[in-house]
């Protein structure tokens, strides 16, 4: 289902010197709710568009299947997909583990940020072994620009994320654009994990935003050995990379980045 991820609407424009009306794009935000074999893991505010690879992505990067595999993926189990406008995610696998439900909203804005400890992603992820990743500051600095062409939702609004999967010489892959940071990436890794091509050994994620804890944990979880942000991250981003033999990268403009390294 492909429905229009942006609405026109009319604003009065001030140009610096007069006042004149035009139309104006802005992003759609609409909630998704996700189900796992039935169970209902998440509500999440998301930009439409490519819901299955969010759907498939969420429950995996959250750790969420286990050992499993996804089955099948589909709008609404129970009940015709046009009754819940399509914002109902049904995944389906052949045993996860019993899931536990996300108590709450999450916002298109952070997510859930903080929701694991390091210790507890050490009990379920292995550090990453030693990869062909690209870490060469002048490969990793031209990341940003290069992504930027394929970013045509934040063209026309300015207002959405993106993430990208990208290979050793810094070119893109895979793009996904949202209105949040964290279903951006979730959309990459869930095309990638729907695709058979996770772990993602020798890649390199991109996020347009700030490295975040949960950033950390995606791109982790999903086997990338570099993570690449326009902006800061945060300290426990940075313990958290260090922990899972990550590279991160921050602060990736204008042809300038910092390497970041846990504290002594």
């Amino acid at each position: 289902m492909t429905r229009g991820r942006s609405e026109r609407v009319l604003v009065r424009h001030w140009d610096g010197s007069e006042e004149r009306r035009r139309p104006d794009d802005l992003v759609v935000e609409e909630p998704l709710t996700i189900e796992l074999d039935a169970v209902t893991v998440t509500t999440t505010m998301r930009t439409p568009g490519h819901d299955f690879e969010l759907a498939a992505g969420f429950c995996f990067t959250e750790g969420l299947l286990g050992d499993a595999s996804v089955t099948s993926i589909r709008y609404c189990a129970n009940e015709p997909a046009v009754d819940t406008e399509f914002n109902l995610v049904t995944v389906e696998t052949d045993g996860a583990p019993p899931p536990t439900p996300r108590l709450g909203l999450t916002t298109s804005a952070c997510g859930l940020c903080g929701a694991e400890s390091i210790e507890a992603l050490r009990e379920r992820l292995s550090p990453l072994p030693a990869s062909q990743s690209p870490t060469s500051a002048e490969v990793l600095a031209k990341v940003p620009e290069r992504v930027r062409a394929f970013q045509d939702l934040f063209g026309t609004t300015g207002g959405v994320h993106a993430a990208a999967a990208f290979g050793s010489d810094g070119e893109p892959t895979l793009v996904r654009e949202d209105i949040g940071r964290h279903n951006a990436v979730d959309k990459v890794v869930g095309r990638m994990l729907l695709d058979g091509d996770l772990p993602a050994r020798g890649q390199g994620l991109f996020v347009s935003g700030r490295a975040s804890f949960e950033m950390v944990q995606k791109a982790w979880a999903a086997g990338f050995g570099v993570l690449v942000a326009v902006s800061a991250p945060s300290a426990l981003a940075v313990e958290t990379a260090a922990a899972a033999g990550l590279c991160l990268a921050g602060f990736v403009r204008d042809g300038q980045l910092n390497f970041y390294f846990p504290s002594a």
